[in-house]
């Protein structure tokens, strides 16, 4: 097997490429090296990928695998013997154990299984026989189960902990707890020196394994590497790999921690039931909760018991779970952190590294557990919305009183902007209303699906809902219970069809609900349906009937919905539409900004480049959604402040708010083909190529999932644009194609709303299929003349003149190309001038003035030095180099 030009193997382990090299560089170096990391890490595969370089080439490979002491000894599994010790595990008396994960894909036959003397034998075997021709790797995987834990009593103060994969000690069974015993043979037989040529690599789980790895190697004798958890970039990566969508990544990635089998196990429940959230009851119970349970088994009953408190408190910190009554806090949070469960910042915050298991330990406790550690943290906590949040947990059963607490804590997390803490109060708002009292327990969960709906919370949302479709609701809460998981879908509106079509059952007659229904039926028939024409026809039927009955707020959203259509189709009415849009908006309190008229008008002030007044609008507007605390609405206003950066060539500012719009999006696990989009565009302006590419084939494919075509269109965009300006037009020419393939592609008219047109022709023209560029550009220039588009005239400028030059007219194109320049200029945009001064030098040269191409290339790089642009002076500068 060799290595792809990347330098990668077939098969390796996504994210951890650096680490790979790192191990083989220790082993090559010091002959021993340790890899520790918890369970599920992804240790194993990381040692099958070392095995797989390793009989690249032609070395030996043995891996043996240690086992829980049950029974008592230990037991490993072995790969067939090295060429010398052919024999000896016919020898070995045989036990019962597992292979390796990953091994019977890799030989014929199944491992054999010995007892520790078995392979203490082979190992002295290995000693004796006559040096391999080539070198051994030694592979020794679970070494915290070679490990034996020394008894110790439970505390006096507390009864053992039983838990799923504890001792009755409140133990592990591991080492985690406390010394360790030195007798076992294979470690005995490992300390000593090994023979030349035979390197060693120990996997394990913290901290037992890092001690034995010491004892085995030596202190001084063995280089301990940890195996970090995956990034968000990592899991995304991950699932891209397994062929699963990568809409929830932000979700995983929070609730696994970076944990890859976490990770995957989530993905796969979300998968399979498509559940609102990745750390409910349905994951817990899965195949996801015994991997965290797994995790949380490295730490003893009495940690376990700390990290309930903080599972259990909305904001833990030391402080809150010392007053609770865990007076040994500072110490069992400090063994929590060491084993990788939780982080305690220098302020006393508490932070879980995986979201689920906080839901495992709170699954896991006896109710009346949970209950008394809620009693007792209404006593520390010092917010009077987690004050009687606790209260409300602490009991079961309904309470008036507490019931009208609850909403009146509720309405006040709406007016804070804290959307899911007003849902969730509200939900036990109604949970704990008396049953003879249905209406008022009605309108708390009707209010709690609203909230959880602006929060973009589908957890709460679909159980608010499934409470209202489960009470004899009116047909208007039915709607409204509908509706508010459909807010909650984000890009992906494909699978929403059934609850649109109860919703417009639910509605009947009443004209209200029907066009509330038909506003939401605008972006599934324009992302989903790719049916801008359809989209305005519904905005326009929910506008009119808003109109009718005098609700304003409907009506501006109907506006708003029906000039962004007009706009994609080219109308020229699409402006007087938002004008009115916005008047009317002005009058009424908005439900939120991303859909909102305001926001449009940004918009299309960065597709028309008035980007001065674009930027000025969205810098007025960002503290307020800061406050208000709406990931969608901060999300919004990030991506479009980074696009218009972006086109205005304030390229660090571009990436920063990027950088800070995929962070949110995964934290919200909002769909992440906007986010994605907006990143390419900003990595191709000030950052690199490679990475604008990685960020647009991300977002092609999570749109493709969500079948979300609007953003599959701009990713799709993006990536095309991307791989032409760095030097591969037949890539860009089958990618760009397929923007037009789409239904959307097809039916978007206005060419400044996706300019993936004014792309295509200069990719063909690079691409040597000039007939094609001649016949795009005059089918793109009526409409962009028609409409006014000036610096899509200019870029059709551009790639015209490519396309002069291509055909020996280069005297045209130096003329088209200083018409462009001159545009760009005028519009104050230095990376489309500084690329058109690329085109110009590229002419130059074509017809033999190196020195005007000269000329055209320092200005360029003045131009991409000004504006950051590194990638455009890397190219400026290979240009000039020759």
């Amino acid at each position: 097997m060799q290595p792809a030009e990347d330098g990668l193997y077939p098969g390796e382990p996504v994210g951890r490429e650096n680490l790979l090299v790192q191990l083989e560089e220790a082993l090559r170096t010091g002959g021993r090296a340790a890899l520790i990391g918890a369970a599920g890490s992804g240790k194993t595969t990381v040692a099958a990928a070392l095995e797989a370089r390793a009989k690249a080439r032609r070395e030996t490979v043995l891996r043996i695998t240690a086992h829980p002491p049950q029974p008592p000894r230990p037991q490993v599994v072995a790969c067939p013997p090295p060429p010398g010790a052919a024999g000896l595990a016919a020898q070995a008396p045989l036990g019962t154990g597992r292979a390796p994960e990953g091994t019977e894909e890799r030989r014929p036959t199944a491992p054999k299984t010995m007892t520790a003397d078995a392979a203490q034998a082979l190992l002295a075997a290995l000693r004796k026989a006559p040096a391999p021709g080539a070198p051994m790797l030694l592979i020794l995987d679970d070494a915290q189960w070679l490990v034996a834990p020394r008894p110790t009593a439970p505390s006096p103060a507390e009864p053992p902990a039983h838990h799923p994969g504890s001792d009755p000690r409140g133990g592990t069974g591991s080492a985690a707890d406390g010394d360790t015993a030195t007798s076992d043979p294979l470690r005995q037989a490992l300390a000593r020196p090994l023979p030349p040529g035979l390197r060693l690599l120990v996997l394990g789980r913290p901290p037992a394994a890092r001690r034995i790895a010491q004892e085995i190697c030596g202190v001084a004798g063995v280089r301990t590497l940890p195996l970090p958890p995956l990034d968000d970039e990592g899991i995304t990566e991950l699932l891209i790999h397994r062929n699963l969508p990568i809409g929830p990544a932000g979700r995983i990635h929070r609730a696994s921690g970076g944990n890859p089998r976490l990770a995957l196990a989530l993905a796969g429940s979300a998968a399979d039931s498509a559940p609102a959230t990745l750390c409910g009851e349905s994951a817990v119970r899965g195949p996801a909760g015994a991997a965290a349970r797994e995790l949380l088994a490295a730490v003893s009953g009495q940690v376990r018991r700390t990290l309930l408190r903080a599972a259990l408190a909305s904001r833990p910190t030391v402080g809150t779970i010392r007053r609770s009554g865990r007076h040994e806090a500072e110490g069992e949070l400090a063994a929590a952190e060491a084993a990788g469960l939780v982080t305690v910042s220098v302020d006393g915050r508490v932070a879980f590294t995986a979201g689920l298991l906080p839901a495992a330990l709170a699954a896991d406790a006896d109710p009346a557990e949970r209950a008394a550690c809620h009693a007792e943290l209404a006593t520390a906590v010092d917010d009077p919305l987690e004050v009687i949040r606790h209260r409300a947990l602490t009991v079961d059963y309904a309470d008036g009183e507490l019931a009208v607490e609850l909403t009146a804590a509720a309405a006040a997390g709406r007016r804070r902007g804290d959307g899911a803490r007003a849902a969730e109060l509200g939900l036990l708002a109604a949970e704990r209303t008396p049953a003879d009292r249905p209406a008022a327990a009605l309108a708390r969960l009707v209010a709690a699906a609203g909230d959880a709906g602006r929060a973009g919370r589908p957890d709460l949302a679909r159980r608010a809902a499934d409470a209202i479709l489960a009470r004899d609701a009116s047909p208007a809460d039915r709607v409204w219970a509908r509706l508010a998981i459909a807010d909650t879908a984000g890009q992906g509106l494909a699978g929403l069809d059934e609850i649109y079509t109860q919703a417009l059952a639910d509605a009947g007659d009443d004209p209200r609900l029907r066009a509330a229904v038909q506003l939401r039926l605008t972006w599934k028939l324009l992302l989903s349906d790719g049916d801008p024409v359809g989209a305005r026809q519904a905005a326009v039927e929910a506008g009119t009937i808003a109109a009718a009955e005098g609700d304003h707020e409907l009506a501006a959203m109907a506006l708003t919905a029906r000039a962004r259509m007009g706009r994609i189709l080219g109308d020229p009415d699409a402006e007087r539409v938002l004008a009115e849009a916005q008047a009317l908006e002005a009058s009424v309190v908005s439900s939120g900004l991303h859909n909102s008229a305001r926001i449009l008008a940004i918009r299309h002030a960065l597709f028309d480049d008035r980007l001065a007044e674009a930027r000025a609008r969205l810098l007025a507007l960002l503290p307020t959604v800061e406050r208000a605390g709406m990931a969608e609405d901060l999300i919004e206003v990030l991506r479009t402040l980074s696009e218009t950066s972006s086109r205005w060539g304030r390229c660090k500012e571009a990436l920063n708010y990027a950088r800070r719009a995929i962070t949110l999006t995964n934290e919200a696990g909002l769909s992440p083909g906007p986010a994605r989009f907006t990143a390419a565009m900003a990595e191709s302006a000030g950052g690199r190529f490679d990475r604008a590419m990685d960020h647009a084939r991300r977002g092609v494919w999570a749109s493709e999932k969500e079948q979300d075509q609007m953003f599959l269109a701009r990713n799709l965009y993006a990536l095309g644009r991307t791989q032409l300006v760095s030097g591969d037009p037949r890539a860009a020419v089958r990618t760009l194609s397929r923007v037009g393939e789409l239904g959307i592609g097809k039916l978007i008219v206005d060419p400044s709303m996706l300019r993936w047109q004014e792309e295509l022709a200069e990719a063909l023209v690079h691409a040597g299929d000039l007939e094609h560029a001649e016949h795009l550009l005059g089918r793109v220039r009526p409409t962009a003349e028609r409409l006014g588009r000036h610096s899509v005239l200019a870029a059709l400028d551009r790639a015209e003149a490519l396309l002069a030059a291509a055909a020996g007219s280069t005297e045209t194109a130096v003329e088209l190309l200083g018409q462009a320049l001159s545009r760009f200029s005028q519009l104050e945009l230095p990376l489309e001038r500084g690329r058109t001064l690329l085109a110009l030098a590229a002419v130059d040269v074509s017809r033999g003035e190196p020195e005007l191409a000269r000329s055209a290339l320092r200005e360029a790089a003045r131009v991409f030095t000004r504006t950051n642009a590194a990638p455009w002076l890397e190219l400026a500068d290979r240009a000039a180099a020759g």
